[in-house]
């Protein structure tokens, strides 16, 4: 054992009947707080740190990085450079997900930047480095002397032959019919996400309760380490006193903005409020700017500058506050919305399909003022993207991509890559999706779907779950039921408790939980929760669920009813794809005929692909695809692999070419590459002397397969093809 001059602790806990070891003090001891997180052979170091607010900041200034390494499973990384790049997918997701859980969990007041980086070590490939990376941002930030208001737990949570499973590994996740991350404090959830296979609400409400319960130990421990190695909290200083701008902006906009409050349209409610809280701020910091005052230093002429800056932020806080209480008060005490709606209602729905030439499936879906223009793209086998991941490599065959222009919310701002918004977004609806989507078997194509948000307020996710089943359908992909989603919201007041169905963007931003659920007529098949109070009752929690319900009903009747006629009359995939899409279709033939497909060199099947304009693919176990640009040419490019790679069948009669004459016989090719023998006896009727007094080299002869022998041999006769075709009645 190495002797350190200082003295790292750890604790050690079963986690889903593993063994799982937090660690400090032996690794990046200079972070404010730096915890090790152990569970099998994947291990995650995450760190937490703090650095004075910057100046003028309003805002909780979080960032977390999940960052995978690829050395922690033996790799290189691909590409020119040879070194981790940019994050992927999966590492914004854990990344999104560990933000989420923490931001909500921090001292009021708290405005230090702060930064969390949760680094993989080592990848064992059976245990996902995702739940340790939560345990350790926990850890870390319970450790330090952050002002953290934690520690919390996380948990992976699958179903497996109806038994809930505690952190699956990566096989036992292949036969799930639900797979769940969950993050809670000891008291209640704080974040939830995850994909299953239509489970309904009362499973899914079991599902969560077993996970909030399997957390708690998780905690019991994290606190035991922070009593034997923790740092003092750092105290938040007091907000200077604000009780006398608070006064002033309730007399002199309380009024204005209870009126702009009730506007239902969003830009004119927005240029309403934005005017009275100009005026607001104008008369507030305007006498304080004409004020007289000499400077007699600069460091008088800094100290007023900063007092004018902290009156700033007093009104405009103050300001914030005033009209989330006089949104909240009108919900709770009113029973109305922002928009004039009621806790239950649903905006109003449009739905219309094929709104644009070419593409191979497209829908416009709108709801109230959320619009998403959703589009499907049907491609091949070669189309299929390739994710390098961690510790394995696969292909994806379904993609589903969000996009969140500036001009959706009437913003100006230069377009960048997708975002961290736009990934979780993404990632939220294509699980939605993913579990109703045909087999691969049955239906070979990759899909690509792109959902463009042209207008958003509230819940663009949930559009692009409803649009993507539209386009899907549109485009002629035959999934298992039509999927819609809904976002819902809470307002919450000592025993006032309000659940909103289909909630606004301000409803999203002044509420205390922002639940997400998408599913069929017969079950849930995506969710995602986010709460901002410390705890929510699970009799709240299993209302909300039962109106997402109701709220998701009304809207898929109402996807059917703008849809009616448009997909033959029935709420369902059309019958064939689009004319502009392409056409694939699939075939099986013996691997041992593969070669017979390729040809020497690739020559036979460059030759298809060239005549028909088709690509082909083959697999190893005998499987062909054919991904042709129109039907025409995808049956000229099957019918020329059935000619190639056809099978002998006993009683069929066939139009040979004689290839060779031996003296007992002679050698057929009833279709390129298969021979059969016709023995002397099967030529004809009668006695044959001679092969050659009946056929020639060359000559072509009706032959009938009488046989085919264990070892694949042919045999044929002349004789019966031309009895049975005496017996053919004659027209």
């Amino acid at each position: 054992m190495p002797s350190y001059w200082f003295e790292p602790k750890s604790i050690t806990f079963p986690v889903g009947g593993r063994p799982l070891t937090i660690e400090t003090g032996r690794l990046a001891k200079q972070a404010a707080g730096a915890a090790v997180v152990t569970y099998g052979e994947t291990v995650v170091l995450v760190t937490a740190v703090s650095a004075k607010p910057r100046e003028g900041i309003d805002f909780f200034p979080l960032t977390v990085d999940f960052v995978e390494k690829t050395s922690a499973a033996g790799k290189i990384p691909g590409g020119f450079f040879k070194r981790e790049g940019r994050l992927s997918d999966r590492e914004v997701l854990v990344s999104r997900f560990i933000d989420r859980t923490i931001r909500p969990l921090f001292a009021d007041g708290y405005r230090d930047e702060t930064q969390i980086t949760a680094t993989v070590l080592s990848a064992d490939g059976k245990n996902h480095p995702d739940i340790p990376a939560f345990i350790g941002a926990s850890a870390a930030l319970t450790l330090s002397d952050i002002p953290f208001l934690g520690p919390i737990g996380a948990v992976r949570l699958a179903r497996i032959d109806r038994q809930l499973v505690v952190n699956p590994t990566r096989d036992q996740l292949d036969t799930s019919d639900m797979e769940i991350v969950v993050a809670g404090s000891r008291a209640a959830l704080v974040m939830v996400e995850g994909g299953m296979k239509q489970v309904v609400e009362a499973e899914l409400l079991e599902a969560l309760r077993f996970a909030h319960r399997e957390l708690l130990q998780q905690i019991d421990q994290q606190e035991e380490l922070q009593r034997i190695a923790g740092k003092p909290k750092r105290e938040v200083p007091a907000a200077p006193d604000a009780s006398a701008v608070e006064a002033k902006v309730r007399a002199l906009a309380e009024a204005g903005l209870a009126e702009a409050v009730r506007i239902k349209e969003k830009k004119a409610r927005y240029a309403a409020i934005d005017a009275v809280e100009r005026e607001t701020i104008e008369a507030i910091t305007g006498e304080f700017r004409r004020a007289p005052v000499s400077f007699d230093s600069l460091e008088a002429f800094d100290a007023r500058r900063a007092e004018l800056g902290r009156l700033l932020g007093q009104a405009k806080s103050a300001l914030h506050d005033l009209r989330s209480e006089l949104m909240r008060r009108r919900i709770l005490d009113e029973g109305t919305r922002i928009d004039g709606r009621g806790p239950t209602d649903i905006r109003q729905i449009a739905c219309e399909l094929r709104v644009v030439p070419r593409a191979h499936g497209i829908a416009l879906f709108t709801r109230g003022e959320t619009q998403a223009l959703v589009s499907t793209t049907l491609g091949s086998a070669d189309d299929k993207q390739t994710i390098d991941a961690l510790t394995e490599r696969y292909e994806k065959a379904f993609m589903l991509h969000y996009n969140f222009p500036p001009f959706s919310v009437g913003e100006a701002r230069p377009l960048r890559g997708p975002g961290r918004r736009e990934v979780g977004h993404g990632a939220l609806a294509e699980r939605a999706i993913a579990a109703v989507l045909p087999p691969e078997e049955s239906f070979p194509y990759t899909l690509r779907v792109v959902a463009e948000t042209l207008e958003s307020n509230g819940s663009s996710s949930m559009a692009t779950v409803c649009g993507a089943t539209l386009s899907l359908m549109d485009a002629g992909v035959p999934i298992q039921a039509p999927v819609a989603g809904i976002a819902m919201g809470l307002i919450e007041d000592g025993d006032k408790v309000a659940i909103l169905s289909d909630i606004l963007g301000d409803e999203d931003h002044l509420g205390d939980m922002d639940f997400k659920v998408a599913g069929t007529r017969d079950g849930v098949t995506a969710v995602q929760m986010d709460i901002k109070v410390r705890s929510v009752d699970w009799a709240v929690m299993e209302r909300a669920l039962e109106q997402a319900r109701q709220g998701r009903l009304h809207i898929l009747q109402r996807m059917e009813e703008e849809t009616r006629g448009e997909l033959g009359g029935a709420f369902t995939a059309r019958v064939e794809v689009a004319s502009h899409a392409p056409r694939m279709s699939a075939l099986w033939i013996k691997p041992d005929r593969i070669r017979d497909v390729i040809g020497p060199g690739g020559r036979v099947i460059r030759a298809i692909q060239e005549a028909t304009g088709a690509k082909i693919d083959i697999e190893d176990n005998g499987q062909v695809r054919v991904f042709a640009p129109n039907l025409d040419h995808l049956e000229r490019a099957r019918a020329m692999i059935e000619e190639l790679t056809q099978e002998a069948e006993i009683g069929r009669v066939y139009l040979g070419k004689v290839k060779r004459i031996a003296d007992f016989g002679a050698f057929v090719e009833i279709f390129p590459g298969t021979d059969g023998m016709i023995h002397i006896s099967h030529l004809a009727e009668g006695r044959v002397e001679k092969v050659t007094d009946v056929v020639a080299e060359g000559d072509e002869v009706l032959a009938k397969c009488i046989d085919i022998d264990p070892s694949g041999r042919i045999r044929l006769s002349r004789k019966e093809a031309l009895a049975d075709l005496a017996a053919q009645p004659q027209e």
